[in-house]
C-alpha cells in the first residue's frame, strides 16, 4: 500500500517508530442496504471494506468518499458516523510501525461503475451483506456497527459502547 506523502515526510524524520494516524474505514451501500462495496486487497488476498488513512486537516467523510473513488470508481454520499475506535499497532514489511484513529462511516452508492481503480486492490464488488463471515474482524466490526439503527458506537475501556 502506498503511504501518503506526509507520511513518508514524517518517516524521514522518526523512521520506523511508531506513528498515530487517523483512518477511514467507508462502508458504502446500495440496494437498501442490503450490498456493500469490497475490495479484495493487493497485499494479502483479503476482502475488506474501502479504507485509508486521512491527509492533514482532511474531514473524515471527504476522506471516506475520496478513499472509495479512488480505489473503487464509485462515486458515494456521506450519510452518518458509524463508530469510532482504534486498531492495534501495525508493523509494515519494511518495519514502520503506526496504530490507528479507526472512523467508519456509512456512505450512499450515488453512481460510477464499480472496478479496480487502484494498485492497491486486486478485485472490488457489490456483496450481499448476509454471510460476510470471511471479514477480517475490524472489518466485520465496522459493517456491524454501519448496520445497526441508532447512535455510533465507540470502544471504551475495551467495551464497545452505544
Amino acid at each position: 500500500m502506498a503511504a501518503p506523502d506526509f507520511v513518508l515526510s514524517l518517516r524521514e524524520h522518526v523512521g520506523h517508530a511508531p506513528l498515530w494516524l487517523s483512518g477511514v474505514k467507508a462502508v458504502a451501500l446500495r440496494a437498501g442496504d442490503r450490498e456493500v462495496l469490497l475490495v479484495r486487497r493487493a497485499d494479502d488476498g483479503r476482502w475488506t471494506l474501502p479504507a485509508g488513512i486521512l491527509e492533514p486537516g482532511e474531514e473524515p467523510a471527504d476522506a471516506a468518499v475520496r478513499e472509495v473513488a479512488e480505489e473503487t470508481g464509485v462515486r458515494c454520499a456521506p450519510r452518518r458516523l458509524a463508530g469510532v475506535g482504534t486498531t492495534a499497532g501495525a508493523v509494515y514489511p519494511n518495519g514502520d510501525r503506526a496504530r490507528y484513529l479507526d472512523v467508519v462511516l456509512v456512505l450512499d452508492e450515488t453512481g460510477g461503475h464499480a472496478h479496480v481503480a487502484d494498485d492497491e486492490n486486486l478485485e472490488v464488488g457489490w456483496f450481499s451483506v448476509d454471510g460476510l463471515s470471511d471479514l477480517p474482524p475490524l472489518h466485520a466490526r465496522a459493517l456491524s456497527w454501519a448496520l445497526e439503527d441508532g447512535p455510533a458506537r465507540f470502544v471504551a475501556g475495551g467495551d464497545v459502547l452505544p
